[in-house]
């Protein structure tokens, strides 16, 4: 999806031309030529085609915005940093071009719809959107709401989609980066916005649209329905509901959310959170705890355990391996990186 609505096919090769021209910028103009440059965007331009695909499996669309994330998360996770820094510059000049351009154009209509996915429409609720991004921005210095929600508006259009809305909300967000890390922070509350909202909605619950802080209220519930849903699905392990569910809900801490930059978040929803339908049903403060409830699991007082695990991991004071954290709690919770063991010569 275009930043005008438009909906086009997806290209793969104006990703490639794009980070070619990221490295170019790092090590000059004679790059060009390397073939290890057109090896390592050929590369990464697959993985990040491949990552989108995992994401929907049956197709679907993808915000422009979303796409450069990725590239700019390909990029980091490479190491290539310098490259991805010149990215996010190139990304923030061109979003301050934009900006520029839309304030000498024709003011939009005061009035914007959203199209639901029962195909009706609606005004879009700007309260809630306000009510979001002013929450997004609390106990935050050097950051501004109304820059966020101004920067969205100008992203929006007469009938987009309502998915669509959150994702102007975290694209504005994710913008504004470069002027005060800060707003890496509000990028993040405002995609966990999404997160929890197709979460609750997956898990048919009876309220499905909230606030973070009201979060902490629906959670108990959330918590019971999200293990039960994992081990229908063969997500997790059966011996999960053994716990005393009700003791582990209340023990959880939904502010500890608030603690994830944006790249830790869309790291952990790319990669971990577990899914179904293309649905990721798993919310960070419930991975976490069922990562601790993994590695309780044969303990005596296994509850008391779990909450300690729960309470250093998701304070960020330890943080499992990646086989730990895919895998603990599910059916096959393999808890190592690697092992030790002899070979006959």
């Amino acid at each position: 999806i275009r930043r005008n609505g438009k909906v086009t096919g997806f290209d793969e090769s104006k990703i490639k031309v794009a980070m070619t021209k990221a490295f170019l910028a790092v090590e000059g103009g004679g790059a060009a030529v390397s073939m290890r440059i057109h090896d390592l965007v050929n590369a990464l331009s697959a993985q990040i085609s491949q990552a989108l695909s995992r994401r929907m499996p049956g197709g679907g669309t993808v915000h422009i915005e979303d796409i450069q994330d990725q590239v700019e998360l390909a990029l980091m996770r490479e190491g290539h940093h310098k490259v991805a820094r010149a990215y996010v510059l190139y990304r923030d000049h061109q979003a301050q071009k934009r900006a520029a351009e839309q304030a000498d154009a024709a003011p939009v209509a005061t009035i914007l719809h959203v199209t639901h996915p029962d195909g009706s429409r609606a005004p879009l609720d700007l309260p809630r959107l306000h009510a979001l991004v002013d929450e997004a921005c609390g106990n935050l210095n050097d950051v501004d709401a109304k820059a966020v929600i101004a920067e969205t508006l100008r992203n929006l259009f007469d009938g987009v989609p309502l998915k669509e809305v959150n994702t102007a909300l975290v694209m504005s967000a994710r913008t504004l980066i470069e002027s005060d890390p800060n707003y890496s922070f509000v990028a993040a509350r405002l995609l966990l916005d999404s997160i929890r909202t197709d979460a609750l909605r997956f898990l048919k619950q009876p309220q499905t649209v909230c606030t973070q802080s009201e979060l902490a209220g629906l959670f108990g519930e959330y918590f019971h329905a999200y293990i039960q849903t994992g081990i229908e699905h063969e997500l997790l392990d059966p011996t999960l509901r053994q716990y005393d569910l009700k003791r582990l809900g209340q023990a959880i801490d939904t502010a500890q959310d608030l603690q994830f930059s944006y790249l830790g978040l869309q790291t952990l929803f790319d990669r971990y959170f577990l899914h179904q339908e293309g649905v990721r049903f798993e919310l960070p403060q419930a991975f976490f705890m069922r990562v601790a409830m993994g590695l309780a699991i044969n303990e005596i007082d296994r509850e008391a355990h779990a909450i300690e695990f729960y309470k250093l991991l998701s304070s960020f004071d330890f943080m499992s391996s990646t086989p730990t954290l895919f895998n603990s709690g599910t059916l096959r919770p393999q808890l190592s990186s690697c092992y030790l063991t002899t070979v006959p010569d």
